[in-house]
């Protein structure tokens, strides 16, 4: 993956699974998670799920905004708090975006459609993946994001070969 020269990256390999790939950037700005969530579209393939994990205000929707970005989406990307979920089509594929921020049981999560749009063969970006942790499929990409003391954001994702 091509990152801007501005984010900063660490790479660690997580034993036993050969596949399973733990990288950590520092971004100091908002064009800096702009630009990485860019990346992180750029390299998705159809099936791709990013769960986010972080609080408000942790840099979710601008990292989506990249993302919408990398797979070739021009139009605006908004936080999905009141509609649940955002489809976004026009790229080289569809991106849905999610708020699992009120969801609290297995009825709830139904009723978003969740597990249709995961057929769909696009890509799922999801605010507040902790609220449905158990339900994200095999493969999934956890990614967290920290705020820092400085303003910047240190995110992390854990994964299988993204």
């Amino acid at each position: 993956m091509i990152l801007p020269e501005n984010v900063s990256a660490r790479r660690r390999m997580r034993p036993p699974r050969d596949e399973f790939i733990l990288k950590e950037w520092i971004c100091r700005t908002p064009e800096d998670t702009f630009a990485l969530g860019k990346a992180l579209g750029q390299g998705a393939s159809p099936g791709a799920v990013f769960a986010f994990f972080g609080g408000l205000g942790a840099g979710k929707t601008a990292l989506t905004r990249g993302i919408a970005a990398g797979l070739g989406y021009g139009g605006e990307v908004a936080s999905p708090t009141f509609a649940l979920v955002h489809e976004y089509r026009g790229g080289r594929l569809p991106l849905f975006h999610f708020d699992m921020y009120r969801i609290s049981g297995w009825d709830d999560l139904y009723s978003t459609g969740f597990f249709e749009y995961l057929e769909e063969n696009g890509v799922l970006a999801v605010e507040w993946s902790e609220n449905i942790e158990g339900a994200l499929p095999e493969g999934s990409v956890h990614i967290t994001l920290e705020p820092l003391p400085d303003g910047s954001r240190r995110i992390t994702a854990e994964g299988e070969g993204f």
